[in-house]
């Protein structure tokens, strides 16, 4: 596992404690710092963090009510495998949501919103051009929220986070190849242009091709990494 983020350490022992040890465990289990398979100890975790083992259990349940942890009595808790059928379903709420708020408000996407965006787009490329894959990760998901706050849906995004951490793993996998970033930069730039040109339809069409890209990459990443899901 890697170190623990400056705001686990700083604030372990706060009354957010159980939010921030889910907070850190599904970040590991998305950055496959632990893989599909690792057994999760609740002591082992309790004492890397500094906590009890209260909130590492009661973290642990919610990872698995994510499909991300899988419990088995008197065997432990293991990171659970990635499901196709999961990243599937998770695409489908976040295209739903997603592409509706942008039909719904991108009429009411203002300058300074498009300003915003294309500012996280610089530093997407940056990331990029980095092979940061981490960092592009975050400045993803900032986009797709600030895509969704500037149609007036921020709240959304919660459901939206919630309902996509098996498809976040595959995602996850595919940036670091070869050109994906660029890519994925380069779709943004499509659906805030489209914005900026007043044209909400094809802003919408950009941003539904732009979600759909993970289902055609889980067919080659299932291919490259077999281990990681779970078998048919």
């Amino acid at each position: 596992m890697s170190s623990p983020s400056p705001l686990l350490t700083a604030r372990v022992r706060g009354e957010n404690t159980r939010r921030l040890v889910h907070t850190w465990l599904r970040r590991q289990i998305i950055d496959l710092e632990l893989a599909p398979g690792a057994p999760l100890s609740e002591a082992e975790i309790g004492a890397r963090l500094g906590v009890s083992r209260t909130p590492v259990r009661e973290s642990l349940i919610l990872l698995a009510e994510e499909g991300l942890v899988e419990v088995f009595p008197q065997r432990g808790s293991f990171v659970g495998p990635i499901r196709y059928e999961d990243v599937v379903a998770a695409q489908f709420v976040r295209e739903a949501i997603e592409c509706s708020s942008l039909e719904l408000g991108g009429a009411n996407v203002g300058a300074g919103d498009v300003a915003e965006l294309r500012a996280l787009i610089v530093r997407q490329g940056e990331a990029d051009h980095d092979g940061d894959a981490s960092r592009f990760f975050d400045l993803d998901e900032e986009f797709h929220q600030l895509l969704l706050r500037a149609c007036g849906h921020e709240s959304a995004w919660r459901i939206v986070a919630s309902a996509k951490a098996q498809m976040d793993r595959a995602r996850r996998l595919s940036l670091p190849e070869g050109g994906k970033m660029t890519d994925l930069v380069a779709q943004h730039a499509a659906v805030v242009d489209a914005l900026a040109a007043g044209d909400v339809p094809a802003a919408v069409t950009q941003l539904r091709e732009h979600l759909r890209v993970v289902l055609q990459d889980i067919t080659h990443i299932q291919d490259e990494r077999p281990e990681l899901f779970a078998q048919a």
